[in-house]
């Protein structure tokens, strides 16, 4: 299994919560951080992804991880989301009557959808929220911005910047993904003030406690 985050203090939180669970089993479970931003995760990722393939050890399941703004009130922060979408939220076009996303001009893929039954065992044992989380290559620093995300993606609970890049790197070798996210700070204008990164990063080794057991025993054909 691969553990995708952006930076590698994202990184030492989620190994700080695998390690007590993980102690003394056989399972192959690496933690990379993989870099800001969808294409960079993109790229980094499936590095990752085929160097194992080409060892003959390929990875069944790619986790994209680390903190994230949350759309208030369904995601408050320390809280923990796991997507049931990963969407592109901005890779699209602006046009007169608003914005498009590239499969209303004919082309491309906007979102990807974890396994259900993972996603289900994943909230159950962590306590999280689901709903789905937005890969954006501009963070949100304005209320407009975040309203007008919520209005085209109603049941966005995150944001954050390289979900949907690790997702494309994953599904296009055919390795199912799952986005798992704690939230540091709302969505919205940028107050430094508001910003509680200790408490996500606990939050998220805390939740990665519980969760090895879940990632572990789940057998990629349980969809």
């Amino acid at each position: 299994m691969l553990i995708a985050t952006a930076v590698p203090v994202e990184r030492d939180a989620v190994a700080a919560g695998l390690a007590p669970a993980h102690g003394g089993t056989e399972a192959r479970l690496d933690v990379v951080a993989v870099g800001v931003g969808p294409a960079l995760a993109a790229a980094r990722t499936a590095s990752a992804l085929t160097a194992a393939a080409l060892r003959d050890t390929p990875y069944g399941l790619v986790v994209s991880a680390g903190i994230a703004g949350g759309f208030q009130p369904g995601a408050p922060v320390g809280s923990l989301v796991v997507a049931d979408e990963v969407v592109a939220a901005d890779l699209g076009a602006e046009t007169a009557d608003g914005f498009l996303p590239v499969t209303e001009l004919g082309f491309g893929t906007v979102r990807h959808r974890p396994p259900p039954e993972l996603v289900r065992r994943a909230a159950e044992a962590t306590g999280a929220r689901t709903g789905a989380v937005l890969t954006v290559s501009t963070v949100t620093g304005t209320a407009a911005r975040a309203a007008a995300l919520r209005e085209r993606h109603p049941t966005a609970l995150a944001e954050a910047m390289e979900g949907f890049g690790v997702a494309e790197a994953a599904v296009a070798q055919g390795v199912p993904v799952l986005e798992i996210r704690a939230i540091s700070n709302p969505v919205g204008p940028r107050d430094r003030g508001a910003w509680r990164v200790p408490d996500a990063l606990a939050a998220l080794t805390e939740g990665f406690g519980k969760l090895a057991p879940v990632l572990e025993g789940w057998n990629r054909h349980d969809r």
